[in-house]
C-alpha cells in the first residue's frame, strides 16, 4: 500500500476503479502531483468482488481506457474477473500511485484548499478534489426487508456470488434490470426462482444485423448524447439495457422462472405481488439497484437541501472539486468505460484552470505581502512507499 505523508497535493482522485484511472491518465502530464486513494485492497476489486457469471454487454474493442488495449478478441464479451485485471495491469502500466486499502471519511474545505481525513487516520490535503467512487456504491435494501422473519435467508447482488448456497431452496429475487434477470436465469435448475418485476423494462437487443448493437450506438454517437438533447432525454427515459433473447421475460418462464408482478408485502415467509401471486420463499435477493453514498463529503455547499450531491456535468459549486463516472453525467457512456475517458479528458481541463488560477491568486497575494513567507511548491510533494 503506498503510504502518503500530508503535504499538499495538487489534485486527489477518490476511487481508482474505471473513473479514478481515466482521471489520473488525463492528468498524467499536467506535472501537477497527483494521488489516488480507495477503500479496496486492490485496484480492480470493485469488479472481481461482483458474482461470478458477470460478464460485460460491451465488446472488449469498447471496454478499454486510453493508453492500454484490453487483450482478446476485441468483439468478445470480457468478463468481470479480466477487466479486474486489466484495471490493476493499467495502474501499474502508467505508475499511478494508489493509497489502497483506505476509506476516505471525511473530505472539508478549508482556506481554498481541501482536507480529506482517511480511515487508517491521515490526513491529507489537496488543492483540488476528483470524486471517482462510481454509481455503485451502496445496494438498495427496500424497507420490506425489515419485516421477513430471521429464517429467511436475505441477500444483495453486491453479496451475491453463484447458486451453491441456494441449492433446494425457493429464491425470490426483487428486481427484473439486468442483473436480476441474469441471476434468476443462472438460478434455475439450483432452486425454484420466482423474479419479481417493477416498471416495465425495454431491452436492446445484443446484436443487430449482424455487429454488437455498442457498435451502432458508437457509429452514431448515441452514447454521447446528452440528456439536455431530445433523443438523450428518451433513452435516459426509456433505461434499456442491452441482453440476449434468454433474458426476455417470456424466456425466463419457459427456461422455469415464476414471473411475477411488484413484490407487495410480505407476512412471514410468504411473499405477496401486485398481480395477486403469493409465493412462500427460504430466501431472496435484493436487485433494486444501488444509491450514491456521499456522507463523508462534509462541505454544505457541495449538496442540495436532499443530502444529494449537487453537479453540473461533474463541475460542483465548489469550486476545485469534480466528479468522473456517475450516471449520465454527460451523457450514457458516463459511467461506462467506453465513455469514461472523454469526461476524464474535460474534467482534467478543467482541473489545470482552476490550478491555474489558484496558483495566480497564490503569487498575487505573496506579491502585496512581501513580509509573508510563500507556500512550499506544490512539487516538492513525494508519497513515501
Amino acid at each position: 500500500m503506498t503510504h502518503l505523508n500530508e503535504s499538499e497535493l495538487d489534485v486527489l482522485i477518490i476511487g481508482a476503479g474505471q473513473a479514478g484511472l481515466a482521471a489520473a491518465y488525463a492528468l498524467r502530464q499536467s506535472g501537477h502531483t497527483v494521488a489516488l486513494v480507495d477503500h479496496h485492497a486492490r485496484v480492480g476489486d470493485s469488479w472481481r468482488q461482483r458474482y461470478d457469471s458477470l460478464v460485460l454487454f460491451t465488446p472488449r474493442r469498447y471496454s478499454s481506457l486510453p493508453g492500454l488495449a484490453l487483450e482478446g478478441d476485441p468483439d468478445g464479451l470480457p468478463t468481470k474477473d479480466e477487466i479486474a485485471d486489466y484495471l490493476e495491469r493499467y495502474c501499474v502500466t502508467h505508475g499511478f500511485r494508489v493509497m489502497s486499502a483506505t476509506r476516505i471519511v471525511k473530505l472539508a474545505r478549508r482556506a481554498g484548499s481541501f482536507v480529506a481525513a482517511t480511515s487508517t487516520g491521515q490526513t491529507l490535503h489537496a488543492r483540488a478534489v476528483v470524486v471517482a467512487t462510481g454509481p455503485f456504491q451502496e445496494p438498495i435494501v427496500p424497507a420490506a426487508a425489515y419485516f421477513l422473519p430471521e429464517q429467511v435467508e436475505q441477500w444483495t447482488v453486491a453479496s451475491y456470488r453463484n447458486p451453491a448456497p441456494f441449492a433446494g431452496k425457493r429464491v425470490l429475487v426483487v428486481g427484473d434490470g439486468a442483473s436480476g434477470r441474469q441471476i434468476a436465469h443462472e438460478l434455475v435448475g439450483t432452486a425454484f426462482v420466482t423474479l419479481a418485476t417493477g416498471k416495465p423494462r425495454r431491452l436492446m437487443r445484443d446484436r443487430l444485423l449482424g455487429k454488437s448493437i455498442f457498435w451502432w450506438l458508437e457509429t452514431l454517437r448515441l452514447t454521447r448524447l446528452s440528456d439536455q438533447t431530445r433523443i438523450g432525454r428518451r433513452l435516459q427515459e426509456a433505461d434499456a439495457f442491452p441482453a440476449g433473447k434468454h433474458l426476455e421475460l417470456p424466456a425466463l418462464q419457459r427456461h422455469g422462472v415464476l414471473v411475477t408482478g411488484r413484490l407487495s408485502s410480505f407476512a412471514g415467509n410468504e411473499a405477496a405481488f401486485s398481480d395477486g401471486v403469493t409465493v412462500r420463499v427460504d430466501a431472496v435477493i435484493w436487485a433494486v439497484g444501488y444509491r450514491e453514498n456521499s456522507n463523508w463529503i462534509t462541505i454544505p455547499e457541495a449538496k442540495g437541501r436532499d443530502g444529494a450531491i449537487v453537479s453540473d456535468r461533474g463541475h460542483s459549486p465548489v469550486p476545485g472539486l469534480y466528479y468522473v463516472g456517475r450516471n449520465w453525467q454527460t451523457s450514457r457512456g458516463s459511467s461506462l468505460l467506453l465513455g469514461v475517458a472523454r469526461d476524464a479528458s474535460q474534467m482534467a481541463l478543467a482541473v489545470q484552470r482552476h490550478l491555474g488560477c489558484a496558483a495566480h491568486t497564490a503569487e498575487s497575494l505573496a506579491s502585496a505581502a512581501p513580509g509573508i513567507p510563500a507556500a512550499s511548491h506544490p512539487g516538492s510533494f513525494e508519497p513515501q512507499l
